[in-house]
């Protein structure tokens, strides 16, 4: 199994939760996760969740260590294979959360999940990020921003948003949305940026900040859930013995 609880593979993950709860709730109709597993966000939720406009949700997998589980509204789907044509423009929205670069024929994989979609295709990906892998479950790819937008213009779709988790000592993730219809969007998103030169280069570290940062995580964490909320408490009781 795959995961991940230290800093540089945790902030990341954290952060594109917080962005997909931010643009999930504009997204409408019918949506489906693609290669879900689970649908959990690591973050104690499922994703279903941050899709509130949506007017049904499902989720896809395929025989593999996190694979078909023959749940309620679970789709049946091989992203290295060409797409069931019964499966074509079957969903408004269809969203991808880091795995594309664990299949091999990325381009398959990319024009399949356009080809879901009547409209919106979510992804996000790492652009930055160490090996990981497990059994059956390779890791292959490191896609750019310029590579999404690539990638979204020859499966009939315009890259409408792009967000880049670029802090200090992390992975990088890329958020990038692609649409069949731009204009419906027009408002809604911040312009695309001209250029990404740069993006990652606070990120080349040497092997003693990743240690350190590595040890001090998980005391920063206790920190913020234990530590954090019982000096609160503390300071509370002192304030009301003030006013007694």
């Amino acid at each position: 199994m795959l995961k991940f609880t230290d800093r540089v593979n945790r902030v990341p993950r954290l952060w594109s939760n917080k962005e997909l709860r931010r643009i999930a709730p504009l997204l409408e109709g019918d949506v489906i996760n693609v290669s879900a597993w689970k649908d959990e966000d690591k973050d104690g939720g499922h994703y279903r969740e941050y899709f509130t406009s949506a007017t049904s949700y499902s989720i896809s997998n395929w025989y593999s260590e996190r694979g078909f589980q023959n749940a309620h509204d679970e789709v049946l789907l091989d992203l290295d294979s060409p797409l069931p044509p019964e499966l074509s423009r079957k969903f408004d929205v269809v969203f991808n959360h880091t795995t594309l670069e664990h299949v091999f024929d990325v381009f398959q994989a990319f024009e399949n999940l356009c080809e879901l979609s009547k409209d919106t295709v979510v992804v996000v990906v790492p652009f930055m990020q160490e090996l990981h892998y497990s059994e059956g479950y390779l890791d292959y790819w490191r896609l750019t921003p310029y590579a999404l937008r690539e990638l979204f213009k020859r499966n009939g779709m315009e890259c409408i948003h792009e967000s880049v988790c670029d802090f200090p000592n992390t992975s990088v993730y890329v958020i990038s949305i692609g649409s069949r219809n731009a204009a419906k969007w027009q408002g809604k998103f911040p312009a695309l940026k001209d250029h990404w030169l740069g993006v990652g280069k606070s990120n080349v570290r040497n092997d003693l900040l990743q240690v350190v940062n590595g040890a001090l995580y998980p005391w920063m964490e206790r920190a913020k859930s234990v530590i954090y909320p019982r000096l609160k408490m503390a300071k509370g009781a002192l304030k009301r013995l003030k006013h007694r």
